[in-house]
């Protein structure tokens, strides 16, 4: 009973005092609430990321002309080289523990068809980069190995392509052209969305790579080569073999650094979420900072109002009152101010990252723990910032508390 008389005497006081109860609480809210929108955006980003590495192909090595280094999470290469070969390619299919193999040559053209036109990146490959980069054609085929042999000119196109050029007619069998050559259009791919680059996977048209190479383009080497290993733990292993074979071909002497870079797509993954899971600490550090700060409204809130009530404490006192029914009335209206202070803000937080993850595209995920942890931090705080302020005027000497002017 004396706790419910506790509860109840402590709702009437803090409501009577409704501007300050509501700053005491805003330092409560705002720290739960941060602590899991952020928490909410760093899971909901790893698994995006994840995602759309999946989306590119699993198991999947890249081998890329020249050294390229990661600038601003891109790979980036500071001049043309020509390093690569389509039979660097043919030698890499050699490698044990390999699924597949496909070079690439990739080039940003201008495309037509009709009055119409769009600037795209041309893909100049093979027939394996379908089951390498898990492409699923909706519409018509995709070129095989005999129209890449006879440099046949056929494309395979992406749905943003498809949209900009064909508004209402089916590409399929239509002639566009890339440059000045033209092209017929005999599959169309379903989308895929954007890369963990923010590149758009979909605006991408695909030629067969000696097409695009010796018509086209008019080069002799290739920048890429898309390689899928057979189990992901042979992904260590293939790519030193891939190291191997290419040091092999390019006639490079110990010491002498590579004139290629390999990319595991593993090691990436885990160097994103790695980012990422930092990120969140530090931003969750922060937000943890203002529930500190809300603990520190609640003790200052409970003091003045100590200060405010000396004389009430003496009356309490002098009629019976123990000072262990004082220390319980703060402490519960100093928990009050923590528990309500919490509940809003688990609902705020939900909400504000429910939003976040429908406008920004990222996947609900809130793990649990995050929320109770959030929620008990709050409750906590309560009671470490409480305890002072209740002890203090449990302790008031009650004559002299019934002095005080």
């Amino acid at each position: 009973m004396k706790i419910v008389r506790n509860i109840v005497i402590s709702q009437k006081i803090l409501l009577e005092r409704k501007m300050r109860t509501f700053l005491s609480l805003l330092g409560i809210i705002i720290g739960v609430s941060s602590v899991i929108i952020m928490v909410g955006i760093g899971k909901g980003t790893e698994e995006k990321v994840t995602s759309q590495i999946s989306k590119m192909g699993s198991n999947l090595l890249l081998v890329n002309a020249g050294q390229v280094k990661v600038i601003a999470g891109r790979a980036r290469q500071t001049k043309i080289v020509t390093t690569l070969e389509l039979k660097d390619a043919d030698a890499v299919r050699d490698v044990s523990g390999l699924k597949a193999v496909a070079p690439a040559q990739i080039k940003k053209l201008q495309v037509k068809y009709g009055d119409l036109s769009t600037q795209t990146s041309i893909v100049g490959t093979t027939p394996e980069i379908v089951g390498i980069q898990n492409y699923v054609v909706v519409k018509g085929r995709f070129f095989d190995d005999d129209e890449d042999k006879g440099l046949r000119r056929v494309a395979v196109i992406g749905q943003t392509v498809a949209g900009n050029l064909f508004s209402h007619e089916d590409p399929v069998g239509q002639i566009i052209r890339i440059g000045k050559v033209p092209f017929e259009i005999v599959g169309v791919l379903a989308p895929k969305g954007l890369d963990i680059n923010g590149g758009d996977q979909d605006d991408q048209i695909f030629i067969p790579v000696r097409t695009a190479l010796r018509r086209l383009f008019n080069l002799t080497y290739i920048n890429t080569i898309y390689v899928k290993v057979a189990s992901e733990s042979a992904m260590e292993q293939a790519e030193k073999d891939i190291s191997g074979v290419l040091r092999d071909r390019h006639h490079l002497r110990e010491g002498k650094a590579d004139d290629f870079t390999v990319f595991n797509q593993t090691t990436v993954l885990e160097t994103l979420k790695e980012s990422g899971r930092t990120f969140t600490l530090l931003i969750g550090s922060i937000a943890a900072l203002s529930l500190l700060i809300g603990g520190i409204g609640i003790l200052a809130v409970m003091l003045i109002s100590i200060r405010e009530r000396i004389k009430e404490i003496g009356i309490r006192r002098a009629v019976g009152a123990k000072r262990q029914d004082i220390l319980m009335q703060f402490l519960s209206e100093a928990l009050m101010l923590s528990v309500s202070g919490g509940m809003i803000g688990v609902m705020l937080g939900i909400g504000i990252f429910a939003a976040v993850a429908y406008f920004g595209q990222l996947p609900f995920i809130l793990p649990l723990s995050a929320v109770g942890v959030s929620f008990l931090s709050a409750f906590l705080i309560g009671v470490f910032f409480g305890v002072y302020p209740a002890r203090k005027a449990s302790l008031l000497d009650p004559i002299k508390a019934l002095q005080f002017e």
